[in-house]
């Protein structure tokens, strides 16, 4: 086991969730409150930067937390250009791109390479990311669209999808590179993904409004459908579906899934429909990874927070164990997984690569 100290930097809309690693093994987590009435204040995400910095540093002050021989800081990515997994050093593009949001997707996650080199340089570590949400390594057959001019793009959970393979190829006794899976991600947000031979090669853009439909968010609808519900709706708010007004809120107005299945276990007919519908979904969008993987499937993997309902695991496995075992990893990787990318780098293991701000796919030539 390494004994490299790392610590890992999450930010999210009104916290920022902080892990201290020694060794592979999580000595310190916390989840840092940052004033809501505060980061009101503050027109962009950059000006948030020093406020949630001494938030930080006061939290660790408090615990005594001693940050001294570190050797890497890694934050959670967000707002990069399409790239394929792996770790990144934190340079001076990464922290443009980031903070600027290069990829128009503005979300705090973004300050995480800034906060992460800030605490590296500090404290002479390296700094890096960790396959940022902004992964795509979608093969050409994933591209194209029935529309001229308009590819498929991916935003998925792909650091915890990515260590979810890791882990459960590890139990195998095998390398993530030496297999396939369908991999989820089952939480606020639902990634159901295909993996080959250690590369994400098709899955859903769920910031666009594919895939099953989650607490949040609409999922995959009729284009036609869609038109006709806009007539009556302002382009803003039909965005807001994609991410933030669709799913169980735009059903059941509540987000949180242990209402839906209170409510359903409480003969709600309405959120039993729901919930088993959500389920369904994910179902079928298993199998449309199964198929693009041809079949040829050693495990599907079912991560996040909803995984730690039996009903939801127990359906899925009765609708898709035909296909391959199912494995339930409850909860989420997230800090864990960024700790690990490091320590691969610095064991020599991964090699880090270097973010280029071009994006992965440019278009295909002959179009």
């Amino acid at each position: 086991m390494s004994s490299y100290k790392v610590f890992t930097v999450n930010p999210g809309s009104t916290s920022t969730k902080i892990a201290l690693f020694q060794g592979g093994e999580k000595i310190f987590s916390a989840n840092v409150s940052h004033d809501a009435e505060v980061l009101a204040q503050y027109q962009s995400l950059e000006e948030q930067l020093q406020y949630r910095n001494g938030t930080i540093h006061q939290l660790l002050e408090e615990n005594r937390v001693d940050l001294s021989g570190l050797d890497a800081c890694v934050g959670r990515g967000g707002g990069l250009l399409a790239m394929e997994g792996g770790v990144y050093e934190i340079d001076d593009l990464v922290l443009d791109h980031s903070i600027h949001a290069a990829n128009g997707v503005v979300h705090p996650a973004s300050l995480g390479p800034s906060i992460a080199k800030q605490f590296a340089d500090r404290y002479g570590a390296k700094a890096y990311v960790v396959n940022p949400p902004d992964v795509d390594e979608l093969q050409d057959l994933a591209r194209l669209t029935g529309i001229r001019g308009v590819y498929r793009v991916i935003h998925l959970h792909a650091l915890n999808l990515k260590e979810t393979a890791i882990r459960h190829a590890g139990k195998m006794g095998r390398k993530y590179e030496e297999c396939n899976f369908v991999v989820c991600h089952i939480g606020g947000g639902i990634s159901v993904s295909a993996h080959r031979k250690g590369r994400m090669i098709d899955g859903y853009d769920i910031v666009g409004g594919e895939g099953p439909m989650a607490p949040t968010r609409c999922g995959s609808i009729s284009v036609a459908d869609l038109l006709e519900y806009a007539k009556g709706h302002e382009l803003k708010d039909l965005k807001q579906l994609c991410t933030k007004s669709g799913g169980f809120v735009s059903h059941l107005g509540v987000s949180d899934a242990r209402e839906v299945i209170r409510r359903a276990g409480e003969g709600d007919k309405y959120a039993e429909l729901v919930w088993n519908t959500m389920i369904y979904q994910i179902e079928k969008g298993i199998g449309a990874m199964a198929a693009a993987l041809h079949g040829n499937v050693d495990g599907i993997l079912l991560g996040g927070g909803m995984v730690y309902s039996e009903n939801l695991v127990g359906q899925i496995k009765e609708a898709c164990e035909f296909i391959a075992p199912v494995s339930a990893y409850p909860g989420e990787f997230e800090m864990e997984a960024m700790a690990s990318g490091a320590e691969r780098v610095l064991d020599g293991v991964e090699a880090v690569k270097k973010y280029t701000g071009v994006c992965s796919f440019t278009g295909f030539d002959f179009a």
